[in-house]
């Protein structure tokens, strides 16, 4: 799971964005190691076949969240370089265009560069339209964000999409069943380990690859060796922040709030 591609991010972005030269190195090790990169779309497609649409030798997925514009500027050529596919993940109100509400942490993508990505291979998949932590919605505008989102990427990319990815990483029951109603045949969490059929199609987890990941525990983490130990912090915070989320949104029921 990536975010911003840039040699000087934005405050916000800096701790889960990458440099370029970090992002080359990275693909150039998947590349040596022999894997190969599908879309979100044919990993689903394959689960839901049971096998019978097979992926390829040591598959693997490489997200971008958000829709920052260095996935356009600095990602896409090294991927071109190396014949790998991608699936970004975008917030349509954050992106620069018509459908923009503000509130991005960084320059964003503009759609003209989202059909390029969409050209060369990348899959376009849905990120809601403003970013909200979900589960603490109510459920009209819970929908509202993720049918929207859907709504303009068909009108922008010419496709609908068919695979999402969750703001914060943040479901529930509710969540993912509102993400399944409005068509989206698979979604992505974070969870911070290797993505495995069991998880459900609604809770596929990744893994966070950030400014801090150096070349020797990017190579751990793409062989799936010492994942828990990487992110045994990054779990704890999850499971304390998840309490914290829980009593807030119990409150917004008691007060009236979701319908």
């Amino acid at each position: 799971m990536y975010h911003a591609v840039a040699h000087q991010p934005a405050r916000a972005t800096h701790g889960l964005s990458v440099s370029p030269g970090a992002f080359a190195e990275q693909m150039a090790l998947l590349d040596e190691r022999g894997f190969t990169p599908v879309t979100t779309a044919r990993l689903g497609e394959c689960w839901r076949s049971g096998g019978r649409t097979p992926l390829p030798r040591r598959p693997v997925l490489i997200t971008f969240d958000d829709g920052y514009e260095g996935v356009h500027r600095h990602a896409l050529p090294v991927l071109a370089q190396h014949g790998f596919a991608s699936t970004l993940f975008v917030s349509t109100g954050w992106l620069r265009g018509a459908h923009e509400e503000g509130g991005a942490l960084d320059t964003m993508l503009d759609w003209d560069q989202v059909r390029e990505l969409a050209e060369a291979g990348t899959e376009i998949g849905g990120h809601t339209h403003s970013h909200p932590q979900m589960d603490q919605l109510d459920d009209e505008r819970l929908r509202y964000e993720t049918v929207r989102c859907r709504d303009i990427i068909a009108d922008e990319v010419g496709e609908r999409p068919l695979s999402f990815a969750y703001p914060f990483g943040y479901s529930s029951r509710r969540v993912r069943e509102t993400v399944r109603e409005a068509g989206f045949a698979q979604s992505l969490a974070v969870g911070n380990a290797l993505a495995r059929p069991a998880q459900g199609p609604y809770a596929i987890n990744r893994v966070t690859v950030r400014r801090g990941t150096g070349a020797e525990e990017f190579a751990r983490l793409v062989e799936g060796r010492a994942i828990g130990r990487a992110f045994a912090r990054d779990r704890a915070l999850t499971k304390g922040y998840a309490m914290v989320r829980r009593t807030r949104r119990a409150l917004t029921v008691v007060r009236g709030g979701v319908r």
